[in-house]
């Protein structure tokens, strides 16, 4: 049920009233504690229904909970970790389209929880082994009204806000209709930037541009960081977690790029590191983290995985191709607002512009690409892709990552989150990057259409 990120699905759907009832009530009687659970939501349609389903879920298990309002997922989870919650329920379904959405479940750190906890969980569930507390020992609710102004005054704790202040940087922000409307153009303020916003009101529709940013629908970002000199432009997920950014020209560029320069730029506070990241990362990361005498750990794909291995091996540093960037001082979790400030602070503190700072790194090309594929075909399509190649050396992690030689490799994996394979692939060499491409393109339109 847990997939690469939470739970996922359509709601009156996948995700029926019963359902979400029932498997909150599932997840209160995990917790079973005395503190009380946060229950948050994000902006789509479907979100204060299920937020309700919810709370009735983990209120008839005998678990106390409050109620916060719209805010990013971060915001939520940096509130469980500092405002005395024993855990948390996120009713998000981050990227996905407007149709969908799902549920989060966060540790008492904030971090959402490991694979082990989803699977106990899980069998609660299907054993139907929840509490069911009786009129007297039923949980008790509330309301958190502060979760958006202890994360703004978090991230600044943790940047150079001074710095930041006197560059007095022009920042476009592309809010895509979500959770981040209410949280990240006020940071910016806060730290002394002139704000442009655009998809700047909440929207569970996501009229503007779709919650997923990619570089195809941020044109518009582009536009606006040109016409109004700014220093770059940012672009949000639908939840908040995730940032991509543009340089001052309107380049735009993934998230491990940007994300390897934080961690260029971080290194030099946080020696040693390690820094976390996945299997579908840029070899850019490894590195820039060798020039610093860093270890990398690399790890499936998800969230969960990396912030749950920066905890482990308490690791400052964490980062995803998507546009994750995770800051342990802070908060182990991707966090789009937090990369924001982070971005201001290092471009402030090396007096550089965003493309000079992004031009400073080794240069790779890269490929990424999704394509239609029903669940339950995945495991067929994998079995077939890795059956047909023929070359390079295979890293099984997560999917079939094959490099075809030092610095050239392509990975397809399934996704976890919607009925897709994922295909990335990388080089330093860009005839060697097309051309390895096309051919595993064309193998994994053939295993999905056998």
């Amino acid at each position: 049920m847990f997939g690469t990120n939470g739970i996922r699905g359509i709601p009156g759907k996948d995700l029926t009233l019963e359902f979400v009832t029932e498997m909150a009530q599932s997840i209160g009687s995990y917790f079973s504690g005395t503190q009380p659970i946060l229950i948050g939501r994000d902006v789509r349609n479907s979100s204060p229904a299920l937020s309700k389903a919810v709370l009735a879920g983990v209120l008839s298990s005998g678990s106390n909970a409050e109620e916060a309002e719209i805010a990013p997922t971060p915001a939520h989870q940096f509130a469980v970790r500092t405002l005395g919650y024993g855990g948390g329920i996120i009713v998000t379904a981050s990227h996905n389209p407007s149709q969908y959405n799902g549920m989060k479940v966060l540790g008492k750190d904030g971090v959402e929880i490991s694979r082990e906890n989803e699977r106990e969980i899980e069998l609660i569930y299907h054993e139907k082994k929840y509490k069911k507390a009786d009129w007297k020992s039923i949980g008790r609710c509330g309301k958190e009204t502060r979760v958006v102004e202890n994360y703004i005054k978090g991230i600044m704790s943790q940047v150079d806000a001074g710095k930041i202040n006197e560059s007095k940087p022009t920042v476009v922000m592309d809010i895509g209709n979500g959770a981040q409307a209410v949280a990240a153009p006020y940071l910016g303020e806060r730290l002394g930037c002139k704000i442009i916003t655009i998809n700047g009101q909440a929207d569970g529709n996501f009229p503007g541009r779709g919650p997923e940013p990619t570089p195809a629908n941020l044109n518009d970002l582009c536009e606006a960081v040109k016409v109004y000199h700014a220093a770059f432009g940012v672009a949000y997920d639908g939840d908040g977690d995730r940032s991509l950014f543009c340089d001052e020209n309107g380049e735009i560029y993934w998230g491990d790029r940007t994300g390897s320069l934080l961690v260029d730029f971080l290194l030099e506070k946080h020696r040693g590191g390690p820094v976390v990241t996945t299997v579908s990362t840029s070899q850019l990361v490894g590195i820039i983290a060798e020039k610093h005498n860093a270890k990398v750990i690399w790890t499936t794909v998800g969230a969960v995985d990396v912030s749950r291995a920066m905890v482990n091996s308490q690791a400052p540093l964490g980062l995803e191709e998507n546009g994750g960037f995770f800051y342990g001082p802070h908060i182990p979790v991707r966090d789009g607002a937090m990369t924001t400030a982070l971005i201001l602070e290092a471009l402030a503190s090396r007096k550089m512009s965003f493309s000079k700072a992004i031009g400073s790194l080794p240069m790779f090309f890269q490929k990424k690409a999704k394509y239609e594929c029903p669940n339950e075909k995945k495991s067929a399509v994998m079995k077939y892709l890795e059956a047909k190649n023929k070359e390079g050396k295979i890293d099984r992690t997560d999917g079939l990552k094959i490099w075809l030689d030092d610095h050239t490799w392509i990975l397809l994996r399934p996704s976890g989150t919607e009925p897709l394979i994922r295909v990335y692939a990388e080089s330093d060499d860009q005839e060697k990057l097309d051309s390895t491409y096309e051919t595993f393109q064309l193998l994994v339109k053939e295993a999905i259409a056998s």
